[in-house]
């Protein structure tokens, strides 16, 4: 089982982002987060700034393992929905959910069907490596234009392991997933109009970059400066 297919399935040739072959999905993730899944995506959640009220949007959920931790967080008042290209695993996230604030719908991440600041809270895990290049910096564009000015963005990826012995490891079974550039979110995600950047690293591999929409242009049409804090989870 390749390290990408842990939370999302097998990449699919058809649309750009579809995942398929979603089987044992928890058994293996258990294992790719060493036990501490949960706490690890309860960081994430954390990070994101989802608080109780907001609407939240999660690109690329997968089974909605992410999306059900966030819906419990902006709880009372709050909504979160998952969007995956894959409607199997849609399908999978809707059975998995019991949560009435908690919904899923089929949708790519480059074309999302949403309106213009719809979101408080944008969030992407695992998935911008899916993705072609020349849609990654159009999927970033995409969470830009649904965040309401001011929201948060939080977009988490696999970092790979600094070790040779690592990479050779993780290659043999995800010649992507080794070769991943987490490095370039930050520049992706500032050319899309993110300010307030904030990257850091979460045990065991996992590398996220949180930012914010700006508020209002500032003199001349400039945004206030971006800032970057790096440091160890």
């Amino acid at each position: 089982m390749q390290p990408a297919r842990l939370r999302h399935g097998a990449p699919g040739t058809r649309t750009p982002g579809t995942r398929l072959g979603h089987g044992p999905h928890d058994v293996f993730a258990a294992v790719f987060y060493g036990g501490r899944r949960r706490s690890v995506f309860a960081r994430l959640v954390a990070e994101s700034g989802a608080r109780p009220g907001d609407r939240v949007l999660d690109v690329g959920c997968g089974t909605g393992y992410f999306t059900r931790l966030l819906a419990e967080a902006v709880t009372p008042g709050g909504t979160a929905r998952g969007v995956d290209a894959d409607g199997g695993v849609i399908t999978q996230a809707r059975r998995l959910t019991s949560l009435a604030n908690c919904g899923f719908s089929k949708g790519t991440a480059e074309a999302l069907d949403a309106p213009d600041g719809a979101y408080d809270v944008v969030v992407s895990s695992l998935m911008i490596h899916h993705l072609p290049e020349p849609l990654r910096r159009r999927a970033i564009g995409e969470l830009f234009r649904v965040l309401r000015p001011g929201g948060s963005v939080l977009i988490a990826e696999f970092r790979p392991p600094v070790s040779r012995i690592g990479r050779g490891l993780v290659r043999a079974h995800s010649p992507e997933m080794a070769n991943n550039r987490v490095d370039l979110l930050e520049p992706m995600l500032r050319e899309a109009g993110f300010e307030q950047l904030d990257s850091r690293d979460l045990r065991p591999w996992i590398h996220y970059v949180q930012a914010r929409k700006p508020t209002a242009p500032g003199p001349g049409g400039e945004t206030t400066a971006s800032t970057s804090r790096r440091s160890a989870g």
